[in-house]
């Protein structure tokens, strides 16, 4: 290549870059009304929560400065304490109980060759059920006297249980309704991600003489791992936000035993009137999902990392 043929190339290049500069000006213009309607419904809420905390906030709006005595009002409420160790106890036990169902679920399907599709609609069905009344349909499975499940036990010769009056109970007959709602959408995302494995993979072991629960053990989960992850990070954010079992099945009870930040959030706001300590409230709950979702982030970026490599 010539000197003069190089010289030209870096021209041409350099008069291009004005004008790949000028496109994403014009880029960037026509994405402006979409940003600014996202910013104001999205980080403008969020915003006003922020100074609303330090405020004194009724029905009428703020009515003055506070500082920080919201917070230490939150602080000092023994429910905090309650609302959180409740909240860790529902993500414990959801990872226990919860997180493998749609794997296993996902793997069995997946190795199904005829009604795989048929049991994917099955699957996918409680979370096409409004949330509502497939809590309705739950709490009368729940009930101690004519309820199926007790039924049910009754035939096992086993007593009644207070599934959802006994605070050693309510948890788990929580987590087993929302495993049961949460779990179809899971189960599709495992199975898009078990059709991304090469299968030469699963041949070539096949080949190897290794075994079915081998080569789910050895080779299926490994290559699921950085997927797991963020489905159990997104698992914990969503039971961290947990209100709705909890309100419609137990109102928080027996004796605050299934509280969450989110319902104390709602009796502050709504029947307390206090919209200034339930604004605290949800900074708090803000703290803690903004810190797991930088996890996510940077577990959804490393994955891309690893599939590009």
């Amino acid at each position: 290549m010539t000197p003069s043929t190089s010289g030209s190339q870096t021209k041409r290049a350099r008069s291009f870059q004005p004008r790949k500069i000028f496109d994403q000006i014009y880029a960037y213009l026509f994405l402006a009304p979409a940003l600014l309607i996202f910013a104001f419904f999205s980080w403008n809420p969020i915003f006003k929560t922020v100074i609303f905390s330090f405020e004194k906030v009724g029905l009428r709006g703020p009515t003055g400065w506070v500082g920080l005595k919201n917070y230490i009002r939150m602080f000092g409420n023994p429910l905090f304490g309650t609302a959180w160790v409740n909240t860790l106890e529902f993500v414990i036990l959801s990872i226990i109980f919860g997180f493998m169902v749609p794997i296993l679920l996902a793997l069995m399907i997946r190795e199904m060759r005829r009604f795989g599709p048929f049991f994917q609609v099955i699957t996918y069905i409680p979370t096409l059920v409004p949330v509502v009344v497939a809590l309705l349909v739950w709490r009368m499975i729940y009930y101690p006297e004519g309820g199926v499940l007790n039924s049910f036990l009754a035939l096992l010769h086993v007593p009644p249980q207070l599934w959802l009056q006994n605070p050693h109970l309510v948890k788990f007959a929580l987590i087993l309704v929302m495993t049961w709602m949460g779990a179809g959408g899971s189960i599709l995302i495992y199975l898009a991600a078990l059709g991304e494995i090469n299968p030469e993979i699963y041949e070539a072991a096949e080949l190897d003489g290794v075994s079915p629960i081998q080569r789910i053990l050895f080779l299926t989960l490994p290559l699921l791992k950085s997927r797991m992850a963020m489905m159990m990070v997104l698992q914990i954010v969503a039971v961290t936000q947990v209100f709705t079992e909890p309100f419609i099945l137990s109102t928080g009870g027996p004796g605050n035993s299934s509280l969450t930040p989110v319902l104390q959030i709602y009796r502050t706001a709504f029947e307390n009137s206090d919209f200034g300590l339930a604004s605290t409230w949800s900074v708090s709950l803000l703290v803690v999902l903004g810190t797991f979702m930088a996890l996510y982030v940077w577990l959804n970026h490393k994955n891309e990392e690893q599939r590009l490599a």
